[in-house]
C-alpha cells in the first residue's frame, strides 16, 4: 500500500500544478492564429495566377497593437506581383476579431513551389519586445505544370461515383409513384367485362 505521506505530497504537487496552469492560461494576453491559404488559377492565355489568402484571428483575452503581416517569400525570378502587396500593417486587432488580406502572384517558371509560412509581428502592452507568430504553412505548388485534359468518360465516371446512389433513389421512387398512379390492365379489362 502507498505511504500516506507521499500520496498526500503528491496531491499537494498536483492540486498546485493545477492552479499555476490555470492561472498561466487566464492570463491577460493576444494568442494569435494565422491560415494562409494558396489557390492555383490557369487563365486562358497560358499563363497561371496564384491567389493567396491570410486570415489572422486573435483567440487570446486581450487586444493585439501594431500587427504587421510580412509573406516576402515569394521569389521574384518565380513569381510576379499582381495585385495587392506581400506585406500589410493595422493598428490593433481585438480579442476574437479577425484580419483578413490577399494578393495574387503570376508565376513565370514552371515547377514545384513550397512555400514558408508568413510571419506576424504584433506588441502586447504588457512586454517591450515584438512577439512573433507564424501561419501555416502552404501545399507545394506545381507551378505551370501540365495537366492532361479531362475525357468526357472520366466526367461521366466521376458524376457517377458522386450522385449514383442520389439518382438510384430518385429513379426508384418515381418508378413506384408511376405504378401506384397508373391503373393496372388487368384492373381496366375487369371493369369492361361489368359493363357488357
Amino acid at each position: 500500500m502507498a505511504n500516506p505521506i507521499t500520496t498526500k505530497i503528491l496531491f499537494s504537487l498536483l492540486l498546485c500544478l493545477l492552479l499555476v496552469s490555470s492561472s498561466l492560461a487566464s492570463s491577460d494576453v493576444p494568442f494569435i492564429v494565422a491560415h494562409k491559404k494558396a489557390t492555383l488559377r490557369s487563365l486562358k492565355s497560358g499563363a497561371e495566377r496564384v491567389s493567396v489568402s491570410i486570415d489572422i484571428y486573435n483567440q487570446g483575452s486581450s487586444t493585439a497593437y501594431d500587427i504587421t503581416l510580412t509573406d516576402d517569400n515569394w521569389p521574384k525570378d518565380i513569381f510576379d506581383v499582381v495585385s495587392g502587396n506581400t506585406s500589410k500593417s493595422w493598428d490593433r486587432l481585438d480579442a476574437g476579431g479577425l484580419l483578413s488580406h490577399a494578393f495574387e502572384l503570376e508565376g513565370k517558371v514552371k515547377g514545384m513551389f513550397h512555400g514558408s509560412p508568413a510571419v506576424i509581428t504584433f506588441r502586447i502592452p504588457t512586454k517591450a519586445a515584438l512577439q512573433e507568430a507564424y501561419s501555416t504553412p502552404i501545399l507545394p505548388l506545381d507551378v505551370l505544370a501540365e495537366k492532361p485534359p479531362v475525357q468526357k468518360l472520366e466526367l461521366a465516371k466521376k458524376l457517377l461515383a458522386k450522385y449514383g446512389s442520389l439518382i438510384s433513389v430518385i429513379s426508384i421512387v418515381v418508378l413506384f409513384i408511376y405504378l401506384l398512379v397508373t391503373p393496372s390492365k388487368s384492373g381496366a379489362a375487369k371493369a369492361s367485362k361489368k359493363r357488357r
